[in-house]
C-alpha cells in the first residue's frame, strides 16, 4: 500500500512535455525526532520511516525501470556508487537522515532482482549480501572541523550570522510579538515550568516550546489529549515567525550566511555534475530546516508562495532537476544554453505531499537555462571556504589555512600580472634556470653520497655490535599525533 501511495505521488509530479532528466540534486530535512530540548536527542522509528519512504518517491519517480522522470543512464536496481553522491554533517541525526534516503533510493538488492542478488562461487555454492543483498552506498560525513561543513550548516561556529541573528531579538518587531504573545504563551506554563522554567514559556524560546509540545502530541499519550490542534498550529506560526526572521532578512545579509554556503555547496556539486557530463546521477544532501529557511528567502521564493516563510516539515525535501527539453539521453554540448533547471519542493512525506515546481529568483518561469541559474545563484552564495571564514569573522581552525591559501593565490595573480618589461626576460629566466638546475644536481649527489656514507657506517656499527643509533625526529614527526 505504501509503495502505491509513493507511485502515485511520483506520477502527479511528472511533467507533461517530452524531457531528459541527466541529474538531479536532493536536500533533505531530517524526520521526527525527539525534542530538541533534551541532550541526546535522536531519530524515533517514525522518522527513519519517513526519510526511508521519501527515497523510495524519489526512486519511483528518477530511478525505477519505466519511471515518469527516469535519469538517463542511471541503474534502475544494483547501485552503481560513481552515480550516486552523497554528503552528510557528522551529526547522529543528519547522517542517519542521509543512510534512511539512500535505503529507500536503493533497497536491498534481493528484493528488487534476486539474480543480482546473488554471486556465483567457484565451488559451486551461490552467496548474497547481508540483510537480504543490503546495498551500501557511501556518505561523505562532514565533522565539525571539516572545511566542507559549511556547504551543509553554514550558520554554525558563524559569529556574524549569531551577531545579525541576535538584532533581530533587539527590534521592534519582536518585542511586540513577544508582548501580544504573552498571555497565550502563558496556557502552556502548566506543561512546561518544570521542563524548562516558567519566565522560558514565551515567544523568546518559541522555537523550543513548539517542538516540545508538537514531540509531546506525537509521542507522549499521557499528555497529548491536553493539546489542542488549534494552540498547536498557532505555536508553530509562531516558532515560524521566530526563525524565519532568525534565518532571512533581505536588509541584513548575514543572517542569510547559512543558504548562501547551501547555494555555494549546490553550485560545486553541479559544477562537478555538469563539467562529468552527468557521470553522477543523483546527488543527496542533508540538514536542517533553518537553511531551508535562509535558502527560501535568498532566492526569493516567497514570492512564489508565502507557505516559503514557514518551517519545513520533517523530512521535507527540494530538489534541482537538470534536464534538456527533448527525448535524447546524450548530454548538451552547450549546457549553459540546453541544459535547463527546475527547483522542486515537497513539504514532508504524507500522502498529500506532492513535488511541486516553483519559480526561483522572483521570476514566473518553473525553470531557466542552467547558465542563467548559476549567474542568478552566484550572486546570492558563498562559494570558498575562505569568503565563509571572511564572512563568518569565524576562529574555525581551518580558517586560518583557507585565507592564508586565498591571501597566497591573491598575491599569485597579482605578481603575475605585472606590466610588460617589468618581469625577467627569457634569456635571463633560461640563466637562472640553468642555475637552479645545477644547484638542485648538486644537492642530489650531495644527498647520495652522505646516504652511502651512513650506510657503510651502520654496517660498521652493526658488525662491531655497538648499540644502534638513537631515531631523532624530525619537527613535523615530533609534532603529529599519534
Amino acid at each position: 500500500m505504501l509503495l502505491k501511495c509513493i507511485t502515485l505521488m511520483a506520477l502527479a509530479a511528472t511533467p507533461t512535455l517530452a524531457q531528459t532528466v541527466h541529474s538531479v540534486l536532493v536536500f533533505t530535512r531530517h524526520g521526527d525526532r525527539t525534542a530538541k530540548y533534551y541532550q541526546g536527542y535522536h531519530m524515533t522509528n517514525l522518522g527513519a520511516t519517513q526519510l526511508y519512504s521519501s527515497g523510495g518517491f524519489y526512486r519511483q519517480r528518477y530511478v525505477n525501470e519505466g519511471a515518469p522522470s527516469r535519469v538517463a543512464g542511471i541503474s534502475a536496481d544494483e547501485v552503481i556508487r560513481s552515480q550516486i553522491w552523497a554528503s552528510a554533517p557528522d551529526q547522529a541525526i543528519l547522517y542517519q537522515t542521509a543512510t534512511n534516503f539512500l535505503q529507500g533510493l536503493y533497497p536491498p538488492l534481493g528484493e528488487l532482482n534476486s539474480t543480482l542478488a546473488t554471486e556465483e562461487l567457484a565451488n559451486g555454492t551461490s552467496s548474497q549480501a547481508p540483510l537480504n543483498g543490503y546495498q551500501f552506498i557511501q556518505i561523505h560525513g562532514e565533522g565539525d572541523t571539516d572545511p566542507d561543513t559549511i556547504w551543509l550548516k553554514g550558520d554554525d561556529a558563524c559569529p556574524a550570522h549569531d551577531k545579525a541573528s541576535e538584532s533581530y531579538r533587539q527590534s521592534e518587531g519582536y518585542q511586540r510579538t513577544l508582548s501580544q504573545s504573552a498571555d497565550f504563551y502563558s496556557r502552556f506554563t502548566p506543561l512546561l515550568a518544570n521542563l524548562m522554567g516558567g519566565e522560558n514559556v514565551s515567544y523568546s524560546h518559541g522555537y523550543d516550546v513548539f517542538d516540545l509540545l508538537n514531540v509531546a502530541a506525537i509521542h507522549n499519550a499521557s499528555v497529548a489529549s491536553d493539546i489542542k490542534r488549534e494552540d498547536l498550529d498557532q505555536l508553530r506560526y509562531l516558532a515560524n515567525e521566530r526563525e524565519w526572521n532568525l534565518n532571512y532578512n533581505a536588509t541584513q545579509p548575514d543572517r542569510s550566511i547559512g543558504g548562501m554556503a547551501l547555494a555555494g555547496g549546490f553550485l560545486r556539486q553541479l559544477r562537478t555534475v555538469v563539467d562529468s557530463k552527468a557521470k553522477t546521477k543523483f546527488s543527496l544532501m542533508s540538514g536542517s530546516y533553518d537553511t531551508f529557511l535562509s535558502f527560501f528567502g535568498l532566492t526569493n521564493l516567497t514570492a512564489a508562495s508565502s507557505d516559503f516563510q514557514g518551517l519545513p516539515n520533517y523530512a521535507a525535501s527540494m530538489a534541482l532537476e537538470l534536464y534538456t527539453d527533448d527525448t535524447n539521453a546524450q548530454f548538451p554540448a552547450t549546457p549553459e544554453q540546453d541544459l535547463m533547471v527546475r527547483f522542486m519542493f515537497r513539504n514532508g512525506t504524507d500522502e498529500r505531499d506532492s513535488l511541486n515546481a516553483y519559480p526561483l529568483f522572483g521570476g514566473s518561469d518553473e525553470s531557466m537555462p542552467y547558465g542563467r541559474f548559476v549567474q542568478e545563484l552566484s550572486s546570492r552564495s558563498i562559494q570558498t571556504v575562505a569568503d565563509w571564514c571572511t564572512t563568518c569573522q569565524s576562529e574555525q581552525e581551518f580558517c586560518s589555512t583557507a585565507t592564508t591559501r586565498s591571501d597566497a593565490a591573491a598575491s599569485s595573480a597579482s605578481s603575475s600580472s605585472h606590466e610588460p618589461g617589468s618581469g625577467l626576460s627569457n634569456a635571463a629566466a633560461g640563466a637562472i634556470g640553468a642555475v637552479v638546475a645545477l644547484a638542485v644536481a648538486a644537492i642530489l649527489a650531495g644527498a647520495a653520497f652522505l646516504a652511502w656514507r651512513r650506510k657503510t657506517h651502520r654496517s660498521d656499527a652493526a658488525l662491531s655490535r655497538r648499540p644502534a643509533l638513537e631515531k631523532r625526529l624530525s619537527d613535523s614527526e615530533r609534532s603529529s599525533p599519534v
